[in-house]
């Protein structure tokens, strides 16, 4: 067979130019976080929910500011007036009650001054129902809030400890989480009102007596995985303590496992403070969340069916917005599942 001779021509140099253009790569290098908010963008719905949250948080902040009046001012003349914006023109919002088949002018009939108006109507105590629904909004935020760090300052070390350790002693910690799982939040609730006075404190602590057992159980699951893989080996080699090994690699390797367990915990805090406000064992009068504003409105919802519809639909918001971002968290920051 005679050899094939490939001549000179069909050869061309390669410039540097063109060397490192084959040679970059196309994709921005990325941190993990990083790649988690480029994922979290991409999901329109969480970030929809997560500009929902912040606006009724700035709402809540700023209730000082932009709340009519104070919300526990009372003025039994202007007692269950129904909503009226401006000249009250707008559906809804006309200031007018059907009794007895005819429609009313109640901001006549109770002498209320031209010009002042109720945007979302007044309560039985004639207190301005839109000032009251921010406060409690920001009253219920804050109690969520409490209970989600007491769920931080305790589950995070006792599962990094009971995984990190285990044998005996995970063995003795987990037997401690099943003894108090087994204790309904319910009767907590009411072993801590007979300890402390009924309020913000009380109902904190009856959140965070339990709320943390899940937050330690997936992390003790994690750092079993975590603490076999070869960065924590080699820190062990080098000497690193337990201490500075869990707070270096173990909690930054964490941190998807606890912000999305803390997105779920936030609305079944508020929703439990909700539920013992509305039973009569909550936030004690006259001090207004959501959970009171509730029991407050469904005891005339049948007459004045705005007092427990606003804050009824300020409290689904929350827990519809809350959990949609927890669900987008959760596909940001890990995508397998």
């Amino acid at each position: 067979m005679a050899d094939i001779k490939i001549p000179a021509g069909s050869f061309k140099p390669l410039t540097q130019d063109t060397h490192e253009a084959q040679e970059k790569i196309s994709a921005p290098s990325l941190t993990f976080t990083q790649d988690a908010i480029r994922r979290l963008k991409q999901n329109k719905v969480a970030v929809v929910s997560l500009v929902v949250l912040l606006i009724v948080m700035l709402a809540a902040l700023l209730a000082p500011v932009i709340a009519p009046q104070s919300p526990n001012t009372q003025n039994v003349a202007y007692a269950n007036l129904p909503p009226k914006i401006g000249s009250g023109n707008i559906p809804g919002f006309t200031g007018k009650m059907d009794v007895s088949g005819v429609k009313v002018d109640k901001y006549q009939q109770a002498g209320v001054p031209k010009g002042k108006t109720f945007i979302l109507g007044t309560d039985y105590l004639g207190r301005d129902l839109l000032s009251r629904i921010l406060y409690g909004t920001r009253l219920s935020l804050l109690i969520g809030i409490l209970a989600t760090l007491v769920d931080l300052l305790i589950g995070i070390p006792y599962g990094i400890v009971s995984g990190w350790r285990g044998g005996r002693l995970d063995m003795f910690m987990q037997r401690v989480i099943e003894i108090i799982s087994s204790i309904p939040n319910l009767i907590v609730v009411v072993l801590m009102m007979l300890v402390l006075r009924p309020g913000l404190l009380s109902i904190v602590i009856a959140i965070g007596f339990t709320g943390w057992i899940t937050m330690a159980r997936l992390i003790r699951a994690q750092t079993f995985q975590l603490k076999e893989q070869e960065f924590v080996l080699a820190a062990r080699t080098l000497g690193e303590s337990s201490t500075k090994i869990a707070w270096k690699h173990l909690i930054p390797n964490l941190s998807s496992t606890i912000i999305i367990q803390t997105m779920f915990t936030i609305p079944s805090a508020i929703f439990f403070e909700a539920f013992l406000s509305f039973i009569g064992i909550g936030i004690p009068a006259p001090n207004a969340s959501l959970g009171t504003l509730l029991s407050d409105g469904q005891k005339a919802f049948r007459f004045l069916p705005y007092q427990m519809w606003y804050p009824a639909a300020v409290l689904c918001v929350i827990m519809i917005a809350v959990n949609l971002l927890a669900d987008g968290l959760r596909d940001a920051f890990d995508p397998k599942s």
